[in-house]
């Protein structure tokens, strides 16, 4: 194919002309591309309007790289599975319906409920100074402005009143409760005998012939058979190569610690405590005129006696959040208080007193307590981390400068890495690999992209150099097949030792379920021969003991109207269970109280409630799903 390509070249260029012109013509440009890559086309309709390819492709990238922001090592396979996927989209819908319930509806949010639920919510503390205002330098910090903040979490409250309106008014009596947490938590005393197919296994010794017949039964043909493979050479180009071939100057990293001054500084902070006398900026000028007063009054007795301030604070401030603590707003930087209060904290020196402050809360009489930061480190302390980000730079504004070559090197001159390895100053790598990355596989070798270009037709049958690939963003590869290993079926004197023990597990499993199976008949003549039983033991699911979920979701489910009741449980992995219950018991009450219990109960019924309203009203809003996101996903 890649002879035929350099051979008619000219000829094949006027031929796409042909094909393409039109296309445009008709189409035009936009048209065309969007047609090309599907980026417009829907993958879902909520209430009419369409979710397209591109808006999903987006928002899954958004995800992907909020989870690889919180979980820096997590192998980036587990991104891109069809679960994860399909979890976007239902995410995406989601937002839809409730974006469209809320405008049908008209749900608002005032800005008193919006102030209210910033200051009470504790998962914001984090954005809130002490005045309960918000924390620009921390959104400045996740790039957000605080109208852009505020925004956001106003039409969040707002998607939630559609759903809380039903999840919060659920109803789940204490009887109700007690009866559902009874049936779930039951207990039963129970006798167990077990049937394990590793004891009858020893006694097991079938002949060759037998052997031979379970390998070729076709039946068994999978489990002997090698999987399809490629040994394959390999090359990487990516920063942590380039980095090898490139110097940083003395100059260069002088440079850079100049240019990057505050970053080897320690910022500095400072740590204070006050007295707050309320006084809207809206008061009257009296009302102001007394708080200041106040102020005044507090902060000549503070200097009379420094050591009384915390108790000053107690008793005066109106500053709910530091009050208690003695006025201690702990240690702050700039930009986190307002402006007149950051200038008089700033100016300080530790254990003075500043004036007193006015600013849009009030008055307020300060005390520095404290201060930390301020310091530069030498460039000496921070070369060796200067050298490392200097090199990364210089190798990425390299990779940039060499990742064309290198495509078009292994393109070229594709029956062989060599030239690019030569050229670039990379190692030829070697592996052995199969079309789906190998459990545990790292690095390029658990590309799919990777693997698909290895298996593809080109590659297997002329043995060229595959298509350089991108894993990951800064890092190119390019494979080669050595040798295509085909999946055959190994021969019976290779896998002799292993059939005979694949063929002893399955007889003595079946031998396991059969004696079991005739113990269970055994017991329904004879009730009273209990030999081979363990001890009476009593289960329950807070409880399961140590026979697996499988033998106690078993023993739960028979039906106990009449006891004794004898139940056969196949355990699986060989393993067969006959099971006695004798007794039914009452829950153990050490295990849910019963307030936590009605508790749980009535949060399971308000969620089952608006799930189904949810479901409602995705019934309503006619959402359709227009294309398999996540199987679609699962065989790029």
């Amino acid at each position: 194919m890649f002879d035929f390509v350099r051979k008619h070249t000219k000829v094949l260029q006027a031929l796409l002309t042909l094909l393409i012109l039109p296309s445009f013509v008709f189409f035009g440009v936009q048209s065309y591309s969007s047609f090309m890559d599907g980026s417009n086309a829907g993958v879902a309709t909520v209430d009419g309007q369409k979710i397209s390819r591109a808006e999903f492709d987006a928002a899954h990238r958004n995800q992907t790289d909020r989870l690889r922001a919180q979980m820096p090592n997590v192998d980036l396979k587990e991104f891109d599975t069809a679960e994860a996927r399909q979890a976007t989209l239902d995410n995406l819908i989601r937002e839809r319906v409730l974006r469209a319930a809320q405008q049908q509806q008209h749900l608002t949010v005032t800005d008193e409920k919006l102030q209210a639920a910033f200051v009470a919510d504790p998962q914001l503390a984090f954005l809130r100074n002490p005045n309960g205002s918000v924390n620009r330098a921390m959104l400045a910090a996740q790039g957000m402005s605080v109208e852009g903040f505020m925004q956001r979490l106003r039409q969040d409250m707002s998607l939630r009143q559609v759903m809380q309106g039903v999840g919060a008014t659920g109803v789940a009596s204490q009887g109700n409760a007690t009866l559902a947490f009874d049936a779930l938590l039951q207990q039963r005393e129970v006798q167990f005998q077990r049937f394990d197919a590793k004891d009858f296994a020893a006694n097991l010794k079938p002949t060759d012939a037998e052997i031979e017949a379970f390998y070729k039964d076709p039946a068994n043909a999978a489990r002997f058979q090698l999987p399809e493979s490629a040994d394959i050479e390999y090359l990487v180009l990516d920063l942590e190569q380039l980095m090898k071939g490139v110097k940083a100057s003395d100059e260069d990293l002088r440079k850079f610690y100049d240019d990057n001054q505050s970053r080897f500084s320690v910022a500095e902070e400072r740590r204070a405590s006050h007295i707050l006398i309320k006084a809207d900026k809206s008061a009257s000028a009296a009302d102001r005129a007394k708080a200041k007063a106040r102020a005044e009054e507090l902060l000549a007795q503070a200097r009379k006696a420094p050591a009384t301030f915390a108790d000053l604070a107690r008793k005066n401030s109106q500053d709910e959040g530091s009050a208690a603590n003695g006025g201690d707003l702990d240690f702050f930087g700039r930009g986190a208080m307002v402006k007149p209060f950051e200038d008089a904290a700033f100016a300080l020196k530790q254990g003075e007193f500043s004036d007193v402050v006015e600013s849009d809360f009030g008055f307020h009489v300060i005390q520095l307590t404290g201060k930390r930061g301020g310091d530069k480190k030498t460039f000496e302390q921070v070369r060796a981390e200067i050298e490392g980000d200097v090199l990364k730079q210089l190798a990425q504004k390299r990779y940039t400068e060499v990742s064309e070559a290198f495509r078009n090197t292994v393109y070229e001159q594709s029956d062989s890495l060599k030239p690019a390895a030569e050229k670039f100053k990379l190692t030829i790598q070697t592996a052995s690999v199969q079309r789906k990355p190998a459990a545990g596989a790292v690095g390029v070798l658990a590309s799919q992209k990777l693997l698909d270009e290895i298996f593809g037709n080109e590659a297997l049958r002329n043995k060229r150099n595959t298509e350089s690939v991108e894993p990951m963003p800064n890092q190119m590869v390019s494979a080669r097949v050595v040798q295509h290993n085909p999946a055959r079926l190994q021969s019976f004197d290779q896998v002799r030792e292993q059939a005979r023990a694949l063929l002893v597990s399955k007889l003595a499993q079946e031998q396991a379920v059969a004696a079991g199976k005739a113990r269970l008949e055994a017991l329904k003549k004879d009730p009273a021969d209990l030999k081979g039983f363990d001890e009476a033991t009593v289960i329950s699911r807070a409880k399961p003991g140590t026979m697996g979920r499988k033998v106690v979701l078993g023993v739960l489910g028979a039906d106990a109207s009449k006891l004794p009741a004898d139940i056969g449980i196949d355990a699986g992995e060989g393993v067969y269970v006959v099971a006695r219950v004798s007794k039914l018991l009452p829950r153990d009450p050490a295990v849910v109280d019963a307030k936590r219990a009605a508790e749980q109960y009535a949060r399971a019924w308000s969620d089952a409630e608006a799930m189904a309203y949810y479901n409602h009203l995705k019934t309503e809003l006619k959402v359709k799903v227009s294309a398999p996101v996540a199987a679609s996903a699962a065989t790029k």
